[in-house]
């Protein structure tokens, strides 16, 4: 992947791809494709143009749309450092692996506006971006004001999808009342829930146990976040969803143990939606235990990398026969340097791997080219789902008039090794290093025009767009609405019950002990409850002064032991 680049073109071109093979989701066939002002005008066989255009042969080559990576994080902060790729760096190296729109993260911390936060991410991105993006905006906590702005992020601002996160404990970890909440609300909106799947809890507990244990090193991140702990959230994360009757999707779905509760969770008929990434279809968790600490630090994400070896195959056959639906990268690069920021304390390493360039590569190399996907559903896991998903189809994710000329001729016979020197992305060592890839771009188009050709970059920064998203994508919401007809829940139809009531005292459901002083100093104190295993009876009295002065003095003992009752001894052994 050559870092060339030429100067950018001002304005789309009137272009001619002639000779191509269109592949879209669901059917391919030999066509000639005509654009102008960056949309497809004709798409059929021995298209012809007068006046001046360009013309490019495909030579039979496949003609795709462009694809759409909807987890990126370009503009992610840490301690105060922002990541080396940014909407700049990380839109130019979409692009040069075919991706021509991003969907991108707005990072959202406790206490900030979502919306002042989001218009902020958004201005950024329109000045940066190589290419068309949109934006997911994340719920770091849950009150009324952060209510009423997704109500104006949906109505207003064109956000559709918006990321909870059950993970990373009093930094934006949610509680499933509150997560049940924040589903019920963008339900209503007509959103989509992204969920951050892993138990946060747990994980801090897991974290003091191996650090007090001596590891600090990047196999620690692994060590505390067994793949359970994204099993079990996933299941709650589907239980939510299916409870407030809500479309849930998955992000960067990391394990055999997650994939297969997500495939399961839709055989049941739940809407949810399961999200691979570059990393776990590509590379796996043993690389945290190498002894250079900076290769170890570069594979640091969450949830983390599987240390099973087979889970790349696994997932990628998931995404093969429809399991698992979309690819993304969560491509956030930092630098060796930012990376040492954890160097003693695991804990502290910035979470994040490279993916963007080379997402698409990597599904076809071990998908198309190993027999295992066809050519369509490349397509549908790399772009038309994504946009179906996401509120963006038939405009993006489609060949087709009308469509967005974002394009892809595809050389499927092309082989290249990845390394960080020929990387378009800034950070200083690829995961995926040494690895060879089979199939990758030859031309990529992106608005009408022509901006990866041959090797060659030709790209401006801010010529990205933003797309609004609208709410109620027919891919999620087509199933929600019809199971709200037919799930609806009413009252059994019955006579009035006139029989006998027992009596109870009017006391509180629950009786729960009375809180300290010291953990609820400016709380009221509820009024004692009686303790009836305390029994009154007592031998105090003239006839047992020493009982009399025990019970005055000494401690108050449960039950005294009775040798000679009065009356003598029962011989009643049962009621019965």
């Amino acid at each position: 992947m050559s870092r060339k680049e030429s100067s950018p073109r001002a304005q789309s071109e009137r272009l001619l791809i002639k000779g191509g093979c269109v592949i879209n989701d669901d059917q391919s066939f030999f066509a000639d494709i005509y654009v102008e002002d960056g949309v497809i005008k004709q798409l059929g066989e021995n298209v012809t143009v007068s006046g001046d255009v360009r013309v490019i042969e495909a030579g039979g080559r496949l003609v795709m749309p462009g694809g759409i990576d909807v987890n990126t994080c370009l503009q992610k902060p840490y301690l105060g450092t922002m990541p080396a790729d940014d909407f700049y760096e990380g839109s130019r190296a979409a692009l040069a692996g075919g991706t021509t729109m991003i969907i991108d993260h707005v990072c959202v911390q406790r206490g900030e506006s979502l919306l002042q936060v989001f218009e902020k991410w958004q201005d950024t991105a329109e000045k940066k971006s190589c290419c068309d993006f949109s934006l997911h905006v994340d719920v770091p906590d849950w009150n009324d004001t952060i209510r009423e702005e997704l109500h104006t992020l949906v109505q207003e601002r064109g956000v559709n999808s918006f990321q909870v996160f059950m993970a990373y404990k009093d930094v934006c970890q949610l509680f499933d009342a509150q997560l049940y909440e924040v589903m019920e609300c963008l339900r209503d909106l007509g959103a989509v829930v992204l969920v951050h799947a892993e138990n946060g809890d747990l994980i801090a507990q897991e974290q003091n146990k191996i650090l007090s244990l001596g590891i600090t090193g990047p196999e620690g991140h692994v060590l505390s976040r067994p793949e359970e702990l994204e099993s079990e959230a996933v299941f709650r994360a589907v239980t939510l969803g299916n409870s407030t009757n809500c479309p849930v999707y998955i992000t960067k779905v990391m394990s055999k143990g997650a994939a297969d509760i997500v495939a399961a969770a839709r055989k049941r008929g739940c809407v949810v939606f399961g999200e691979p990434i570059t990393a776990s279809i590509a590379s796996n968790g043993t690389h945290y235990w190498s002894k250079n600490w900076a290769k170890a630090a570069a594979f640091v994400t969450s949830p983390p990398l599987s240390p099973d070896t087979t889970t790349p195959d696994h997932l990628t056959s998931m995404l093969a026969c429809g399991e698992l639906q979309v690819l993304g990268s969560a491509h956030c690069v930092y630098s060796i340097s930012q990376k040492a920021i954890g160097k003693d304390d695991f804990t502290l390493i910035p979470e994040g791997t490279n993916g963007i360039e080379e997402r698409m590569s990597f599904i076809w190399d071990k998908g198309v080219a190993a027999g295992k996907m066809d050519e369509n559903q490349f397509v549908a896991v790399t772009s038309t789902n994504a946009a179906k998903l996401f509120n963006l189809y038939p405009r993006k994710g489609r060949v087709a008039v009308g469509s967005d000329a974002d394009l892809v001729i595809w050389d499927s016979d092309k082989i290249e090794t990845i390394t960080a020197k020929s990387q378009h992305s800034l950070g200083e060592y690829n995961i995926f290093e040494g690895q060879e890839v089979r199939g990758g771009p030859q031309v990529v188009l992106s608005q009408g025009r022509v901006v990866f050709d041959n090797g060659t970059l030709n790209v401006q920064p801010g010529s990205g767009r933003f797309i609004p998203r609208k709410a109620f994508p027919d891919y999620a919401y087509q199933r929600i609405r019809m199971r709200n007809k037919v799930s609806s829940l009413h009252p059994v139809s019955r006579g009035v019950y006139d029989g006998p009531v027992c009596d109870v005292p009017p006391t509180p459901k629950y009786l729960t002990p009375a809180p300290s002083a010291k953990t609820s100093p400016a709380k009221n104190q509820p009024a004692p409850v009686r303790n009836l295993h305390l029994s009154n009876f007592s031998l105090s009295g003239p006839e047992y002064p020493q009982a009399s002065q025990a019970d005055e003095n000494g401690p108050r003992r449960a039950c005294h032991r009775i040798v000679a009752p009065p009356g003598g001894r029962s011989s009643i052994t049962s009621l019965g």
